[in-house]
């Protein structure tokens, strides 16, 4: 019986060339690999809060050179005081848009919020603080009801919310009764929100003091970050891109202070607003929550299988949005002191969903930040101010708004396409 040896070839594989993460080069070439990586986003469609921070600019030297004393601290302080009502309920609109769904009821539920708060604290004389937290869990069970609606039932979002829309309204005109008006006394929260209201009684070194704040969290919170992530052994950011970035913050930071202490100081209602839009972004970034709001924007399908509870998720994000709705209620009811028919405008609907998506935040889901809330309304505030002072009609102004809608929104259909060209979506 013969046996043949075997024999097994000692020759080496050929070496394979393995990919290189991008991330790993903008570590090692520094700022060069910075500006690398930049470009290589802008050819994948990769084009987060660029084009709005572009808009900004151009539409800031736009009216600042027109002489209508646009970039005076007055007119300044005005854009962010008033930007806060609208803002507040486009932070609640950015969860709803990160599953790529709509609540169109927002507007009908902060009148209705701000309506329930006046009836309460003044027509029937409880404590104010009381009605106020009666008032945002009121819009905290309307969301919920939304979002039951809509994850149990089936039925879809954008006729839940639009028939909440309608009944929401009609039951502000009937909590309002005849006279369509509550006038609120300058006490309590709404002497909080209101634009008597600024941190520190205005004192000079009150804006300062936060924009320290600021600055030391931002560095402290980056390089903690630096020092979990070298202990993990994973990427890592540099410590001269921590100290760049700190100083970005510390330059914005100073030069807001600077500028609203020329008018009255800093508006409690702004450092609230700025607060939650902190509080938010730690949410989704930095939290299994948030996590879970992406994978079910993204793809249901692979959420489900992944053990999300889709159902759940929906209902908390819609509870979130009536929560916003509500306490942007009590925010733009606190301008103009008073509960009105006014209070469930729907521009206001408008203008907050406008707000969320020139800010960045994708119709389509699963892309977006908290802070698109903030850039966006930023955007609308600033071209309605800067339209005021040209004294142009409010049908101008409506155009003007729709036009910069419609052109983010394609900016994002542009961005969604090229992505996929690119085999990054």
């Amino acid at each position: 019986m013969s046996t043949e040896k075997t024999t097994t070839d000692q020759t080496p594989p050929p070496a394979v060339e393995q990919a290189i993460d991008p991330r790993l080069l903008v570590r090692e070439e520094g700022f060069k690999g910075y500006w690398t990586e930049f470009k290589r986003k802008l050819r994948g469609g990769e084009l987060g809060s660029l084009p709005v921070i572009i808009g900004l600019i151009i539409i800031w030297a736009i009216f600042g050179v027109k002489g209508t004393n646009f970039l005076t601290a007055d007119n300044i302080s005005a854009v962010l005081y008033y930007m806060c009502g609208i803002g507040t309920l486009a932070i609640g609109l950015v969860f709803v848009l990160l599953l790529g769904e709509i609540d169109l009821a927002v507007g009908s539920v902060s009148g209705l919020a701000a309506a329930i708060f006046a009836v309460l604290s003044v027509s029937h004389g409880v404590n104010i603080w009381l009605a106020a937290v009666l008032t945002l869990i009121t819009g905290i069970a309307i969301g919920s009801l939304h979002g039951w609606i809509f994850a149990k039932i089936g039925v879809p979002a954008f006729v839940v919310t639009l028939a909440g829309f309608l009944g929401w309204q009609g039951l502000m005109l009937w909590i309002l009764g005849s006279t369509g008006t509550i006038n609120l006394p300058d006490t309590g929260v709404i002497h909080l929100l209101g634009g008597n209201s600024f941190f520190m009684g205005g004192d000079i070194a009150g804006g300062y003091i936060l924009a320290i704040v600021a600055t030391v969290a931002v560095a402290l919170s980056q390089l903690n970050e630096q020092r979990r992530r070298r202990a993990a052994k994973v990427l890592f950011r540099p410590t001269s891109e921590i100290a760049l970035r700190t100083a970005l913050v510390a330059v914005v930071s100073f030069l807001a202070a600077y500028v609203l202490n020329q008018s009255k100081g800093v508006p409690n209602v702004l450092v609230l607003f700025l607060i939650l839009l902190i509080v938010c972004d730690f949410v989704l970034r930095r939290t299994s929550y948030g996590r879970k709001v992406f994978a079910v924007g993204g793809n249901i399908e692979a959420s489900r299988r992944a053990g999300i509870s889709v159902p759940m998720i929906r209902i908390s994000v819609y509870a979130i949005s009536g929560f916003f709705a509500a306490l942007g209620g009590l925010i733009i009811a606190a301008q103009i002191s008073s509960a009105n028919q006014g209070g469930s405008d729907p521009n206001n609907l408008m203008l907050a969903i406008a707000s969320a998506v020139i800010g960045g935040t994708s119709l389509f889901g699963g892309r977006g930040r908290v802070w698109s809330a903030l850039l966006g309304v930023l955007v609308i505030q600033s071209i309605k101010t800067g339209l005021d002072n040209l004294g142009l009609q409010l049908s101008i102004q409506y155009m003007i708004t729709g036009a910069v809608l419609l052109a983010a929104v394609i900016i994002d259909s542009l961005s969604r396409q090229t992505q996929k060209s690119s085999g990054r979506a």
